[in-house]
C-alpha cells in the first residue's frame, strides 16, 4: 500500500508512482527536497520539486477527495448491481461511501466557538437544506425526533441514511452547493464545497439512484462510530482488469438512467406548469361563458317545450285518426260477413292484406312510441335544467334579498347621518351668530384703541410744544425742565408699552377673526356635503324601487316557470299512460321476476310477490303496500309506490287546476 498523510483538513494521498518510504507534499519544504540536488533521496526527483512546490495542499486535499468518492460511489453501485436486493446497513461498501461523504463534508468547515468549546461539525450546512428545500423538511423532522442521537454529528450522519433511503441525496446537495453565501458561513473559500469538486461530486451522486436501500436508523450508535477509509476495497487486482467492459456497460446504463430521469422531472415541471395555464384560463373561460349560459338557457328551455308539446299534439292526432280509420274498417267488414258469405275467400284474402297493413301500423306505432320515448328522456333533462336554473334564481332572489336589507341598513344609517348632520348644522349656525357677536365686539374695540391713539399723539404733540416753550422762556430753569422732562420721557415710554400692547392685542383679535373665518368656511362646505349625501340619498331609495320591481318581476316570473313545469310533468305522465294503454298493458309473469324491481331483494317464502294492478310489474309486499282506484276499477286496489306517487300527485294537480279561477269553465 501506499503511504497516506493524515492532517487536520482531511486525507491527502501522495502522488502516483511516489514511494512509501518518502515524504508527502505537506511535510516537504518549499523546494520539495532535503538536500541539495543530486544528493539524498530528493535528488533524484530534482525535476519534479518546482511543481510540486507550485502547488496548494488544499487543492491536492480536494482533488484526493473527489477520487476517493468516484471510487466509492463506483464500487458501491457495481456491488449493489451484482449483489441484486436492496442494500443493509451492514453493508461494507455502503458503510465506506458514508465515510468518504463524511470526509467529503468536513472539508474546510470553520470553527464555531460557543460558551465552553469550540464547535466544528457538518449538521450545521445539512440542516439548511430544509429552508432550501421543503421536502427535506420531513428528513430533518424525524432526525430531530429520534431519541437516540445526542450529537450533531450522529444527526448529520442519520440525515445522509434517510436522504440516500429517498434518493435525493444529489437533489438536497445541489440546492445547498448553488447558495455560495450561506455556505461561506460554514465552509472556508478553498473547501471542497464550495469548490468545483462539490459540484462534480453531486453529480456522481445522481447515480445512487439506482440503488436501493434500507437503513434502520433507529438501533444504530451514530454517535460515537469512527469514519476510516479503508483503501483496500478500492486497490483493484490483475482479476479484476478483464472487467472493464462490463464497468463501461453498467456505466452508460446508468447515463441512460439518470438522463431518462432528469427528463422525467423537467416534463413534470413543465406538465404542472401547464396544466396550472389550462385551469386559469378554462376558469376565466367559464367564469365568462356562465354569465351568457345562464341567460340564454331559460329562453332554449322555453323553445324546447313549445315545440315539444307541439310534437306531441302532432302525434296524439296521428294516432287518433289511425285508431278511427281501423275502427271504420273493422265495422265495414263485419257488416258485409252478416250479408253474404258467398266470398269467403276474397274477403280470407282482403283479411289477410289487412292484417298486413295492421302489423305495417303497428311496426310505424311501435317506431313512434320509441321516438316518444327518447323524446321523453330530452324531455326529463330539460326539466332537470329547469329546475336547476330555478333553484339558481332562488338563491339570486335571496342574493337580491339580503342586498335590499343592506341597502335598508344603508338608508337607516344615512337618514340618523342626515339627523346628525342637521344637529350639527343648527349648532354651527349658533356658532356662527356667536363669532359675527364676537367680530362686532372687537370691530368697536378697535374703534376705541384708534381713539386712544389719537388722543395719545395729540398729547404727545402737546407735549413736544410746551417743551419747546420751555426751553426758549426758562433757560435758567434747566434743572427743573430736566426733571420735567424726564417726567415725560417716562409717560412716553409708559405710552408706548401701552401702544406695543394694544398692537399686540390688535394682532390676536385678527388672528381669531381669520380662525372663525376659516371655520365658517369648513361649516359652508359641510353643509355642501350634507346636500350632496342627501341627492345620494335620493338616488339611492330610486335604486332602491327599481331593484324591488325586478325582484317582483324575477318572482312572478319564477312562479309561472314553476307551473309550467308542472303541467309539462303531467302532461307527460299523461302522454305516458297514453303510450301505455296504446301498447296495452304488460302484466308480468311470475316466473320471470326472482326480485322485487324497487328494493331488489329477492322473493322466497316469507317475501311473496305481488303485482301492481297499475304499470302489471311485481313488487313485494313493503313496496307495493298502497291502495287506490283505477279507471279499470272503481274500487281500490293494489298499487306500487312510484304509481301510488303519480296518482296522488296528478290527483292534487287535477284538483288545484280546477280550483284555480284562470282554468275554471
Amino acid at each position: 500500500m501506499r503511504g497516506i498523510a493524515i492532517g487536520r483538513r482531511g486525507w491527502v494521498l501522495p502522488p502516483a508512482g511516489a514511494p512509501s518510504e518518502g515524504p508527502s507534499p505537506r511535510r516537504g519544504g518549499p523546494g520539495g527536497a532535503a538536500g541539495p540536488a543530486g544528493s539524498g533521496r530528493g535528488g533524484g526527483g530534482s525535476s519534479s520539486s518546482p511543481a510540486m512546490a507550485v502547488k496548494d495542499p488544499t487543492a491536492v486535499e480536494r482533488a484526493n477527495l473527489l477520487n476517493m468518492a468516484k471510487l466509492s460511489i463506483k464500487g458501491l453501485i457495481e456491488s449493489a448491481l451484482s449483489f441484486g436486493r436492496t442494500l443493509d446497513s451492514d453493508y461494507p461498501p455502503l458503510q465506506q461511501f458514508f465515510v468518504v461523504m463524511e470526509h467529503c463534508l468536513k472539508h474546510g468547515l470553520k470553527v464555531r466557538k460557543s460558551f465552553l468549546s469550540y464547535n466544528k461539525t457538518i449538521w450545521g450546512p445539512l440542516e439548511l437544506v430544509e429552508k432550501l428545500y421543503p421536502e427535506a423538511e420531513e428528513i430533518a423532522a424525524s432526525v430531530r425526533d429520534l431519541p437516540g442521537l445526542k450529537t450533531p454529528l450522529g444527526r448529520a450522519r442519520a440525515w445522509l441514511r434517510l436522504a440516500l433511503m429517498q434518493k435525493k441525496m444529489a437533489d438536497y446537495l445541489r440546492c445547498l452547493i448553488i447558495q455560495r453565501d450561506l455556505l461561506s458561513e460554514f465552509y472556508e473559500y478553498h473547501a471542497l464545497m464550495m469548490e468545483e469538486e462539490g459540484a462534480v461530486i453531486v453529480g456522481l451522486l445522481v447515480g445512487l439512484n439506482v440503488i436501493d436501500a434500507n437503513l434502520c436508523v433507529k438501533g444504530e450508535d451514530l454517535d460515537s462510530q469512527v469514519g476510516v477509509i479503508d483503501f483496500s476495497m478500492y486497490l483493484k487486482s490483475d482479476d479484476d482488469i478483464g472487467g472493464k467492459e462490463r464497468n463501461v456497460q453498467i456505466a452508460a446504463i446508468l447515463d441512460q438512467k439518470n438522463y431518462v430521469e432528469e427528463l422525467n422531472r423537467q416534463l413534470n415541471t413543465v406538465s404542472s406548469l401547464h396544466a396550472r395555464v389550462d385551469s386559469l384560463e378554462k376558469s376565466n373561460t367559464k367564469l365568462i361563458e356562465e354569465l351568457a349560459i345562464a341567460k340564454n338557457n331559460i329562453i332554449k328551455l322555453q323553445e324546447e317545450n313549445h315545440q315539444l308539446r307541439s310534437e306531441n299534439t302532432l302525434i296524439l292526432m296521428k294516432t287518433q285518426h289511425h285508431l278511427e280509420a281501423t275502427k271504420v274498417d273493422v265495422e265495414a267488414e263485419l257488416q258485409t260477413y252478416k250479408h253474404s258469405r258467398q266470398g269467403l275467400d276474397e274477403m280470407y284474402n282482403e283479411a289477410r292484406r289487412q292484417l298486413r297493413e295492421e302489423s305495417q301500423l303497428r311496426q310505424d306505432m311501435e317506431n313512434e312510441l320509441v321516438v316518444q320515448v327518447s323524446m321523453k328522456h330530452e324531455i326529463e333533462l330539460a326539466m332537470k335544467l329547469l329546475e336547476k336554473d330555478i333553484h339558481e334564481k332562488q338563491d339570486t332572489l335571496i342574493g337580491l334579498r339580503q342586498q335590499l336589507d343592506e341597502v335598508k341598513a344603508i338608508n337607516m344609517e344615512m337618514y340618523q347621518k342626515l339627523q346628525v348632520s342637521e344637529d350639527a348644522m343648527k349648532e354651527k349656525n349658533e356658532i356662527i351668530g356667536r363669532l359675527e357677536d364676537k367680530t362686532n365686539q372687537i370691530n368697536a374695540t378697535m374703534k376705541q384703541l384708534e381713539q386712544r391713539l389719537q388722543q395719545a399723539e395729540k398729547a404727545q404733540m402737546e407735549a413736544e410744544a410746551e417743551d419747546e416753550k420751555l426751553k426758549q422762556e426758562y433757560v435758567n430753569k434747566s434743572e427743573s425742565l430736566q426733571k420735567e422732562f424726564s417726567q415725560k420721557e417716562k409717560q412716553l415710554l409708559q405710552l408706548e408699552t401701552d401702544l406695543k400692547i394694544e398692537k399686540e392685542w390688535r394682532q390676536t383679535l385678527e388672528d381669531d377673526l381669520q380662525k372663525e373665518k376659516e371655520t365658517v368656511s369648513h361649516l359652508r362646505i359641510e353643509t355642501e356635503e350634507i346636500i350632496n349625501l342627501k341627492k345620494e340619498f335620493l338616488k339611492l331609495q330610486e335604486k332602491n324601487k327599481q331593484l324591488k320591481r325586478v325582484c317582483q318581476d324575477q318572482e312572478a316570473a319564477l312562479q309561472e316557470l314553476a307551473s309550467k313545469l308542472s303541467e309539462s310533468k303531467l302532461k307527460i305522465e299523461d302522454i305516458k299512460e297514453a303510450n301505455k294503454a296504446l301498447q296495452g298493458q304488460v302484466w308480468l309473469k311470475d316466473k320471470e321476476a326472482t326480485h322485487c324491481k324497487l328494493c331488489e331483494k329477492e322473493f322466497s317464502l316469507s317475501k311473496r310477490k305481488h303485482h301492481c294492478r297499475n304499470c302489471g310489474e311485481i313488487f313485494c309486499n313493503a313496496c307495493s303496500d298502497n291502495e287506490l282506484p283505477l279507471p279499470s276499477s272503481p274500487k281500490p286496489v293494489r298499487v306500487c309506490d312510484s304509481c301510488h306517487a303519480i296518482l296522488i300527485q296528478r290527483a292534487l294537480w287535477k284538483t288545484s287546476r280546477s280550483d284555480h279561477p284562470s282554468h275554471r269553465w
